[in-house]
């Protein structure tokens, strides 16, 4: 029996972070992977402050220490002086992803005009994908329902843990075997 895959799970907030509110955006993605995922996975869950030495302290930790095939970041993405998150995901990567981001704003699009204000982004570092999603749940869900059918995939190609998803909640997108 293989082992289960490991996703780590990142939420970037000062006020979390310090206590001043409950962080909804980590769980948020928990659950949505929950409801995506019949095989088996762990969430390795972390939370820091917006200061960009943390955020790429605790991504190579979760990908080089935890071995998390998947990275999943939430909060950081905006315009405001400390979103750094994009920027600590570059730092950390080997090389970007730029589709990821583009179509979770087109997906946001759909729903709030701001969406372009929004600068999340994706990169592998090694073999492992990390995704930065907006920091709101209910948009976590919606970035997560535009891109997670390409996620499984990628992995494959890096040689990563086979994720295989609940059908009737998202479809992987995986080429047929010719």
């Amino acid at each position: 029996m293989s082992q289960p895959a490991k996703i780590g799970i990142l939420t970037v907030s000062d006020r979390a972070s310090r206590g001043q509110y409950e962080d909804l955006s980590g769980p948020a993605i928990i659950d949505t992977l929950n409801n995506y995922l019949t095989s088996a996975w762990e969430p390795v869950y972390r939370l820091v402050e917006d200061e960009q030495p943390l955020i790429e302290d605790a991504l190579k930790a979760l990908v080089d220490k935890e071995g998390c095939a998947l990275v999943v970041t939430t909060g950081g993405t905006g315009p405001a002086q400390r979103d750094v998150t994009p920027e600590a995901t570059e730092a950390v990567c080997d090389r970007m992803m730029p589709g990821f981001g583009e179509l979770m704003r087109m997906e946001s699009l759909k729903y709030v005009p701001t969406a372009i204000l929004s600068r999340q982004t994706a990169g592998l570092r090694g073999q492992s994908l990390i995704i930065n999603l907006p920091g709101k749940p209910k948009a976590i869900r919606q970035c997560l329902d535009a891109v997670f059918p390409a996620v499984p995939y990628c992995l494959d190609l890096m040689d990563g843990p086979y994720l295989q998803c609940n059908e009737s909640v998202i479809n992987a997108f995986r080429p047929k075997a010719k």
